[in-house]
């Protein structure tokens, strides 16, 4: 069987978004799968918006979701130049080629004047496309216009004859008419080639066997047909996958969230989760199975199953496959993982102590079986690591300032400095005994003991937390919140 050969091509002039990661997903599960080769090519003609710093993004975000290339930038290959900007005199060769076989041609057409063709175009309620007219210009007439000192672009010469077949790998013999078609600009007056242009040449020279890209790029499969054909180059298999939605049907976009990988890594989410969502977005193996090793991704992807019609990206779905993952994680792996968001968030130090990290795995103990995401540490963690904590005002109404939460509080802050160890065994008699002084329900108990120690009425079992707190903090927060409302009381009275 030929090797299979794919590339991911994205442009320098932004981040790595959803979008593309998807795209350089499929790719790179089908090299791997056929043990083929996985191609990077930067493509960077558009020299006023290419940045080294959008480059710097993309290579970031390949490597955070595990996405090796075996050939491209920093790794090298046969088949190089992997950077547009360095394959100029190949373009330029191939575009001679065309002009030799009059299967191109100078177009001296003004920016006006092809304005004012569209513009008649529509007005005659014809496609605005360009009508040809450089196309027929004899030898003399294109030297006087050089002569005249007009710049020209170069287009191809389509054929319009007949139809060009799609034969795609996800939907199927899709058929254009070529008169649908126009002679499209191939190089521009600045000397670089268009994207329809030096696609064609870069996958042909580097052997590209499967072109799988968006759908949006379907429509210039046949002129990129027409200019393989024309240079004498073999047709690679195509393969277009579906958009992605936002929830709300529309194109996604930033105001759906994050949009761009190295965002979503910042946010706290698992490369092994990342590439299981980017996966299920369009592909599919069993409607029973959601969560898939990338081995298993490798092993089951298939061209075949995936969809023509459009994935919605849902960001609680990616949640909620993240927590899924980062509750499989052993101890020792979530603390490494999660040590950075403690970092940032000032809890520990940024070459923490052993004691520091203890107490994070400790805290991580308690606190995985509810995490969604890493950077949810932040607020989650922070009371475990704060010398005085600050309640959240909804809390601190309902779990402080209401029926006998002070009298409670204080019952607890006595009794609880007096017990011989710290832990579920010895606490459960202390709040037990508040029940039957009281006459009230656990909840009762636990509530204002809850919004005293964390400043929130949400978190794991106070069996949990305070043995990670130890007796003297507790008790002080405890005396620090009857204090804190008593001064409410006052302040009210």
């Amino acid at each position: 069987m030929d090797t299979v050969r794919v590339r991911f091509a994205p442009s320098p002039t932004g981040f790595l978004h959803v979008g593309g990661a998807r795209t350089a997903l499929f790719n790179w599960l089908l090299a791997r799968q056929k043990h083929g080769v996985f191609v990077l090519r930067i493509e960077d003609t558009d020299m006023a918006r290419s940045t080294e710093a959008s480059l710097e993004g993309i290579l970031e975000g390949m490597r955070f979701l595990g996405m090796d290339w075996d050939e491209g930038p920093d790794k090298g290959g046969d088949f190089g130049p992997y950077f547009q900007s360095q394959r100029l005199h190949l373009y330029k060769e191939y575009a001679d080629q065309l002009l030799q076989s009059e299967r191109a041609y100078e177009c001296f057409c003004t920016s006006e004047e092809l304005n004012a063709m569209r513009e008649e175009a529509r007005a005659e309620k014809r496609d605005p496309k360009y009508d040809g007219r450089c196309r027929h210009l004899s030898a003399d007439e294109r030297e006087a216009k050089r002569a005249a000192g007009l710049t020209s672009v170069l287009r191809f010469a389509t054929d319009y004859d007949g139809q060009t077949t799609v034969d795609d790998r996800i939907r199927g013999l899709v058929a254009f008419d070529n008169r649908q078609l126009d002679d499209f600009v191939i190089f521009k007056t600045d000397g670089m080639p268009t994207y329809n242009f030096a696609v064609v040449v870069d996958d042909a020279l580097m052997q590209i066997s499967h072109v799988i890209r968006g759908e949006d790029h379907l429509s210039n499969t046949p002129k990129q047909i027409q200019i393989y054909e024309a240079l004498g180059f073999a047709v690679p298999q195509f393969a277009h996958i579906p958009m992605i939605l936002g929830p709300d049907k529309t194109r996604l976009s930033k105001r759906h969230g994050a949009t761009s990988v190295t965002q979503f890594r910042d946010e706290g989410y698992l490369q092994e989760a990342m590439v299981n969502y980017l996966a299920l977005l369009g592909w599919g193996y069993d409607d029973s199975q959601t969560v898939f090793a990338p081995s298993e991704l490798i092993e089951k992807f298939a061209l075949e199953r995936v969809s023509k019609n459009p994935a919605v990206f849902d960001l609680k779905k990616l949640e909620w496959l993240n927590g899924v993952y980062l509750r499989d994680l052993d101890l020792p792996t979530l603390t490494a993982a999660a040590l950075p968001f403690f970092q940032r968030a000032g809890l520990v130090d940024e070459s923490p102590t052993t004691e520091q990290t203890a107490r994070v795995e400790r805290v991580l103990e308690t606190l995985q079986p509810r995490l969604k995401r890493l950077d949810e540490i932040e607020v989650s963690a922070s009371y475990f690591f704060q010398d005085v904590v600050e309640y959240e005002e909804k809390a601190a109404r309902k779990g402080l300032l209401k029926g006998s939460a002070q009298e409670i509080l204080t019952f607890l802050a006595k009794h609880l400095n007096t017990v011989s160890t710290f832990d579920e065994p010895t606490l459960k008699p202390v709040f037990a005994a508040a029940m039957e002084q009281f006459d009230c329900k656990l909840g009762d108990v636990m509530q204002p003991v809850r919004v005293a120690v964390t400043g929130t009425n949400s978190s794991p079992s106070m069996y949990e937390v305070l043995p990670i707190l130890g007796r003297e903090v507790t008790v002080q927060r405890i005396q620090n919140a009857v204090t804190f409302i008593t001064v409410k009381q006052e302040e009210e009275s």
